[in-house]
């Protein structure tokens, strides 16, 4: 990898599919995970909601990549949609089972709430007292209900150590900076104003690595998922944001 920027910081898309025009930028030979591996530290999994993956299948991931790689995971719909963090312990367990291949490469857990789960502590304190005594390793949350950005949910967070993912676009005004646990900071860049197409310009790149290495200074975890995959802008942003990093 040819990343120089804090190892603390990761960079990366939602998915490691390269679009053909960005080909030349990678090496000619190996999977698309190789190839993508050697440009990028760190990439998210998202299919892992839609559908489970065996264990097998991330012990294969993890060889494929450099000592260094990272991989985010998300969480599986059957918990934060359907059992909508009720009772979702045994689901949890199946699925901290499987993610289990990727061993010291396992980087974060992302729990992605639908826009219709409101905060309400007395499910989301044990669910979150749950899988902490399973897993001490990152874990980022992002809410879509406006009720989640208020004070008493900020505590939660932080007293679990869980960070609050920054998305784009913002939904909400109190949703436009990362919250609850300062330790981890998690932005997760859908495209805008396009959800999933449009490309962030240079400028914007810009004062983003500025906020990145700011938040990242004292050692916090940060990662940078881009997910503006539909019409592949999420690559050529990702290597511009690692590039102006590296140049800063």
């Amino acid at each position: 990898m040819n990343q120089v920027f804090p190892a603390s910081l990761h960079i990366g898309c939602a998915g490691w599919s390269l679009p053909r025009a960005a080909w030349p930028d990678f090496p000619a030979e190996g999977s698309h995970l190789e190839r993508y591996a050697q440009r990028f530290g760190a990439v998210e999994i998202d299919t892992s909601f839609y559908r489970p993956h065996r264990r097998e299948t991330y012990e294969r991931w993890a060889a494929s990549t450099p000592a260094g790689f990272r991989f985010a995971v998300k969480l599986p719909q059957a918990i934060t949609h359907e059992r909508r963090l009720v009772d979702a312990m045994p689901a949890f367990d199946e699925f901290l089972s499987q993610v289990a291949g990727l061993g010291g490469k396992l980087g974060c857990l992302v729990v992605q709430l639908p826009p219709s789960l409101a905060f309400d502590a007395r499910v989301v304190r044990p669910f979150l007292a749950g899988v902490r005594r399973r897993h001490a390793g990152a874990v980022a949350l992002e809410p879509r209900h406006r009720s989640w950005f208020a004070p008493a949910a900020e505590a939660l967070l932080s007293h679990f150590e869980v960070g609050r993912v920054l998305a784009d676009p913002v939904l909400f005004d109190a949703a436009g900076a990362p919250g609850g646990w300062p330790g981890l900071v998690y932005l997760r860049l859908h495209g805008s104003p396009r959800r999933y197409w449009s490309a962030y310009d240079e400028p914007l790149l810009r004062r983003l690595s500025q906020r990145l290495l700011l938040a990242c200074k004292d050692g916090t975890q940060g990662w940078c998922i881009f997910d503006n995959t539909a019409g592949g802008e999420a690559v050529g942003n990702a290597m511009t944001l690692a590039r102006l990093l590296q140049h800063r």
